[in-house]
C-alpha cells in the first residue's frame, strides 16, 4: 500500500493521540510500513532514525529478535487468562525479579503509565483508610503533591497530580485538588547557584509544607532525577534523598513515578538508585563515568511505577510495586479491605514474556555499563551543537537535551517537520530538544542524528 492511500485512511478513521487533526491539513502523517534497529521505514522506503525511542518505550530496537522469540513461544502455550482466581508462569517470574531488581513486592499490573499511577494513588489511600479504619479523625490523609512541572499521565487521577496545562486546564473541574511543590529542576536556580544547593533549597520548601500538612497528606508522587515531559527537566540527587527523608519523618508515601526514567534511561537500572550519586551536570562532556550506586529502590520508594521500556516498547505492560507493609495493610478476611482494582488484560502472559525477555538482554548483555560508553560519545558529539543559539546542554545516563533560544512561536512542530526530512525522528518539547534513542544505536547512528539534528535547528531557530 502506497504511503498516501494509508495516511488518506488513517484521517478518515483514527483519532490520533495528543493531536490536533486538523493540523494534519499541512502536516502529514507519517506512514510507517516497518521497523528495524533504531529506524523506522516507510512504504516507499524512506527511513526516519528513531532519536525518540517511539515516545520513549523501545530498548532494544525495533524488530529485535530475543523479544519477538519470546512472544512468539508465548503464544504457542498462553495468550491470556484473567489474573483474578487464576495465575500463570510469566507473570510469577516476571514478579520475582522485578521484587529482587527493586526491594519491593508483590506487583499489581495494568497495561500503560497513567494506569499504574493510578493504582499507586489509590493503594497509598486505600493503605492510610485500612490503616487508620474505625479511628475516628485518623482517616483525612486523602491528598497528594507532586512536583511543578510534572506529568504522570492524562487519565483523571493521573491528571490531578500533573502540573502541565496544556493537558489540565481543560478538564479542571474533574480533578482532586493536589498541591505543587517547587521543581528542584537545575535550570530553575538561581544565576550562580549550584544545581545542589538549589535542590536543598526546594526542598526545604517540601518540608515546610509538608510538616504543616503532613495529617491530611497521603503521598509525594515524583519522577525521580528526570521531570521528562517538563522538557527533560534533570535536578540533583540530593533532593530525591531529601525527600524520602522528609516523607518518612512526616509519615506520607513516596511514590516514584519511574515510567519513562526506569530501565536504565537515567544511567542505572531504575533512577532510584541513583539517589546517592553525583549530578552529572551541564555543558560539559568530561565528567567522570558514573558508578553503580548502593542505593536500591525501596530505599527511596514507597511505590514504583513502571511502564514504557518494560516491555522493550512491545506490548502494553504496566506494574506497580510496593512494601510488605503496604500489602499487609489489605490483607484481610473483609473483601472491603482488599484492593479491587482490575483491569481486563492485567498480567497478561504475552506482554510478561516480552517484558522477561527484555530483563534478560540486561542480564547477558551488561546493557547499564554499555551505556556509559554510548552516553561518553553522545555528549562528546553533542559539543558539536555549541554554536548553535541553544543553552542547558545536558544529559542524564541515556538521556540528552539541550533548550534552543528563539523568538520561533511554532519551534517545536517546525523543527520535527525539519528533521524528519533529514530521515530523523525528533520530538520537541517547546523549545527542547532531546534525545532518548534504544540502546542499540551505534556510533555511525549517532554521527547521523547529530548532524540531522543541527541541520534540523539551523532551519528552523
Amino acid at each position: 500500500m502506497s504511503n498516501n492511500a494509508l495516511l488518506t485512511r488513517s484521517l478518515q478513521s483514527v483519532w490520533h493521540p495528543c493531536t490536533q487533526m486538523k493540523q494534519h491539513e499541512t502536516q502529514p502523517l507519517i506512514p510507517i510500513a516497518r521497523g528495524d534497529g533504531v529506524w523506522l521505514y516507510d512504504a516507499e522506503g524512506n527511513r526516519y532514525l528513531d532519536a525518540v525511542s517511539s515516545w520513549w518505550v523501545n530498548l532494544f530496537g525495533h524488530n529485535n529478535p530475543r523479544i519477538k522469540d519470546a512472544i512468539k513461544q508465548q503464544l504457542d502455550t498462553l495468550e491470556h487468562v484473567m489474573l483474578a482466581g487464576f495465575t500463570h508462569a510469566p507473570v510469577v517470574e516476571l514478579s520475582e525479579k522485578l521484587s529482587k531488581l527493586t526491594g519491593l513486592g508483590h506487583a499489581f499490573y495494568a497495561s500503560d503509565g497513567a494506569s499504574a499511577t493510578e493504582i499507586a494513588l489509590k493503594m497509598s489511600f486505600h493503605y492510610w483508610r485500612n490503616l487508620h479504619s474505625g479511628t475516628p479523625g485518623k482517616q483525612q490523609k486523602t491528598k497528594f503533591i507532586s512536583l511543578q512541572n510534572s506529568y504522570h499521565g492524562e487519565t483523571l487521577g493521573a491528571l490531578s497530580v500533573t502540573d502541565v496545562a496544556i493537558f489540565k486546564d481543560t478538564y479542571a473541574p474533574l480533578l482532586m485538588q493536589s498541591a505543587q511543590m517547587p521543581s528542584p529542576d537545575f535550570r530553575l536556580a538561581e544565576a550562580g547557584e549550584s544545581a545542589e544547593a538549589f535542590a536543598l533549597r526546594c526542598a526545604e520548601a517540601l518540608e515546610r509544607y509538608v510538616s504543616k500538612h503532613h495529617d491530611e497528606l497521603a503521598a509525594f508522587i515524583i519522577e525521580p532525577r528526570v521531570q521528562c515531559a517538563a522538557g527533560m527537566g534533570v535536578y540533583h540527587a540530593a533532593y530525591l534523598r531529601r525527600a524520602r527523608e522528609i516523607c518518612t519523618k512526616y509519615e506520607v508515601h513516596l511514590i516514584a513515578d519511574e515510567i519513562a526514567v526506569g530501565f536504565g534511561r537515567t544511567g542505572t537500572m531504575f533512577a532510584c538508585e541513583s539517589a546517592d550519586l553525583p549530578f552529572e551536570g551541564v555543558d560539559k562532556a568530561t565528567n567522570p563515568l558514573r558508578e553503580y550506586g548502593s542505593t536500591k529502590v525501596s530505599d527511596i520508594a514507597d511505590f514504583i511505577c513502571l511502564s514504557k521500556g518494560i516491555t522493550g516498547g512491545y506490548l502494553p505492560l504496566s506494574t506497580v510495586l510496593t512494601t510488605d507493609k503496604v500489602y499487609q495493610a489489605f490483607y484481610d478476611d473483609s473483601t472491603v479491605r482488599g484492593f479491587l482494582h482490575s483491569h481486563s488484560y492485567t498480567g497478561n502472559p504475552l506482554a510478561c514474556g516480552a517484558a522477561l525477555a527484555t530483563l534478560a538482554i540486561f542480564e547477558t548483555d551488561n546493557v547499564v555499563q554499555n551505556n556509559r560508553q554510548i552516553s561518553t560519545y553522545i555528549r562528546t558529539k553533542m559539543q558539536g551543537l555549541a554554536n548553535l543559539p541553544i543553552q542547558h546542554l545536558r544529559h542524564e545516563g541515556m538521556i540528552f537535551a539541550f533548550d534552543v533560544k528563539t523568538n520561533n512561536t511554532k519551534f517545536a512542530r517546525d523543527c520535527y517537520s525539519a528533521a524528519l526530512k533529514q530521515g530523523l525522528l525528533l520530538r520537541p518539547i517547546g523549545n527542547t530538544v532531546y534525545w532518548m534513542p534504544p540502546y542499540t544505536i551505534t556510533e555511525p547512528e549517532i554521527d547521523f542524528m547529530v548532524a540531522a539534528t543541527l541541520m534540523a535547528v539551523k532551519s528552523t531557530v
